[in-house]
């Protein structure tokens, strides 16, 4: 899932729902499209819950050498927000 999943559902639920005219037998498309529609939010909604679960977080240590000379470690990851959804 992802937010074009999200978008695209969104979209097409909203355009089955309110500018399609035609019918089909036995199949309602406004509620098919509203049915779409809220599968789009939803997934919407996941996305983002799960992509602001995860955080970046980095540190870096620099150590002076005796000579003068400096070396620099970075460290980068990412992790699981543990107050997240």
């Amino acid at each position: 899932m992802g937010y074009g999943l999200g978008i695209f559902l969104l979209a097409l639920g909203l355009i089955l729902a309110f500018a399609v005219g035609d019918s089909i037998a036995s199949v309602d498309l406004y509620t098919a499209g509203l049915i779409l529609a809220g599968v789009g939010v939803l997934a919407l909604i996941l996305t983002a819950a799960t992509t602001m679960g995860r955080r970046r977080t980095g540190t870096v240590a620099t150590t002076t050498h005796p000579d003068g000379s400096q070396t620099v470690q970075e460290r980068r990851s990412t992790h699981a927000d543990p107050g997240g959804v």
